[in-house]
């Protein structure tokens, strides 16, 4: 048996003839400690399984869930090498999981099977899509096991559990299993549902997360889809992420502030910056005057190129807290530094990430936004003024939860792509069972999510 990141052999313990790879020294050694019987290579996986010729009957283990950031450099470039090598192409934004389990894979003896606690993230990340790709076309058999209760309550991360078998075969679904609680068993535990890859990769764009709610509901969302009349967000808008300012904190003035700065009134433009400020359905003169009452720090100091500025401004830019701004990588790398770019008035602001529900907001005030949350243009205001009544329906709010994604603390997060694709149905409702029942899905997947934990 391999373990690729074997930790302080938390694995290698429980297995007489396996070998574990681990980069950190203390762990390894903790490693030898605890698993005398194991064979450790302190170093780089990646490396390693370049150079080695060992090929194994069995993986399992825990791979170290490093997100994009922080995977990179000459291991990510080896890394996705050699899973391109393998048959797996991943982008610049993949989690370092991904790549181990399919660089594991690639040491396997025709007919070897495999084991890992893997991140939740593996039944919704873009990424994960070229890795289940790659399983389902290497093993007669790919099994995801979705566990809702935390495996690992201390921690944020959802984790779910990954089985493989028969390396070297082809599967022909993927065996997807449902359990509330993890349990421990000494075989996997059988499948809720046998999933269609034709389905998987048309309907679902790849994702497992649909697959938590009943077939029904899949159904009336998948027939929905079918609907001419029915359409996507980005079918009739624009979804964009606000501005970036480099330094929020300068850029945004209290009235306080610009009236003791004697900032002109024609250099501010009043913002939305996170959705924590955003009203429940419209952002009106009377929204911006209580935040002005409040004395929020919503007024973002709007500069343009070649713009003759003011005494105070000036005076401003110059000021500590200026020199201290300039130096931050957005302003640094931009000309002028305090001419914020891409300041937008949208149409509507929709909150980036939400717990409940992801709010949209009609910007009647005409306020900017940050990139803490959505900018909406309307490109067919017909067909906005037709769907769009329809966001608080018990269909839309499912569809956020589907298209979306989960994010720890049970929150939501729509990314610009995952917004684009909401879908609103031609009717806005199914009748009173049906829209019970897509009730219940939201709240299934808000609690998959943990919001209503």
């Amino acid at each position: 048996m391999i373990d690729p990141s074997c930790g302080d052999g938390a694995f290698l313990a429980k297995h007489r003839n396996s070998v574990g790879i681990e980069q950190n020294p203390v762990s390894a050694h903790l490693a030898i400690e605890r698993a005398p019987g194991a064979l450790v290579h302190e170093g780089d996986f990646f490396t390693w399984a370049i150079e080695t010729h060992e090929r194994f009957e069995c993986a399992a283990g825990n791979p170290p869930f490093i997100r994009y950031q922080t995977f990179k450099g000459e291991m990510r470039r080896r890394a996705l090498d050699l899973c391109l090598d393998l048959g797996a192409r991943f982008s610049g934004l993949t989690s370092s999981w991904a790549p181990f389990l399919v660089a594991t894979a690639g040491l396997l003896k025709q007919g070897g099977r495999m084991a890992f606690v893997v991140p939740a993230e593996i039944g919704h990340a873009p990424y994960a899509a070229p890795l289940l790709e790659y399983l389902v076309a290497s093993f007669t058999r790919v099994q995801i096991v979705a566990v809702r209760k935390k495996l690992f309550p201390d921690l944020s991360e959802d984790c779910w559990l990954l089985y493989t078998e028969g390396f070297g075969g082809k599967s022909e679904a993927i065996e997807f299993t449902i359990v509330d609680e993890f349990k421990s068993t000494k075989a996997p535990p059988k499948p809720t549902i046998r999933v269609n890859l034709d389905e998987w990769r048309s309907i679902w764009n790849r994702r497992l997360r649909p697959y938590l709610l009943p077939v029904s509901v899949r159904n009336l969302y998948a027939d929905t889809l079918d609907d001419q009349q029915a359409r996507r967000l980005a079918d009739f808008a624009n979804v964009g992420i606000g501005y970036i300012s480099g330094d929020n904190n300068f850029f945004h003035l209290r009235p306080s502030e610009a009236e003791r700065l004697s900032i002109p009134d024609r250099f501010l433009q009043p913002a939305v910056r996170n959705g924590r400020a955003m009203p429940e359905r419209q952002i009106t003169k009377a929204t911006v005057e209580s935040w002005k009452r409040n004395d929020d720090p919503i007024l973002l100091l709007r500069l343009t190129r070649d713009q003759e500025l003011p005494t105070s401004i000036r005076d401003y830019l110059n000021s500590s807290a200026g020199r201290a701004a300039r130096q931050g990588y957005k302003c640094r790398n931009r000309a002028p530094w305090y001419a914020v770019p891409d300041v937008q008035i949208p149409d509507y602001v929709l909150s980036y990430m939400s717990g409940r529900r992801a709010n949209l907001v009609r910007n009647a005030a005409g306020v900017s936004c940050t990139n803490s949350v959505h900018s909406i243009r309307i490109r067919d205001k017909e067909a906005a003024a037709k769907y769009l009544g329809q966001w608080s329906s018990p269909f839309v709010r499912l569809s956020c939860e589907l298209e979306g994604h989960a994010l720890g603390g049970g929150m939501l997060k729509l990314e610009p792509r995952e917004a684009g694709r909401i879908v609103f149905p031609a009717i806005p409702t199914f009748g009173k069972e049906r829209d019970e029942e897509l009730e219940d899905a939201v709240k299934t997947m808000q609690r998959w999510r943990h919001y209503a934990d």
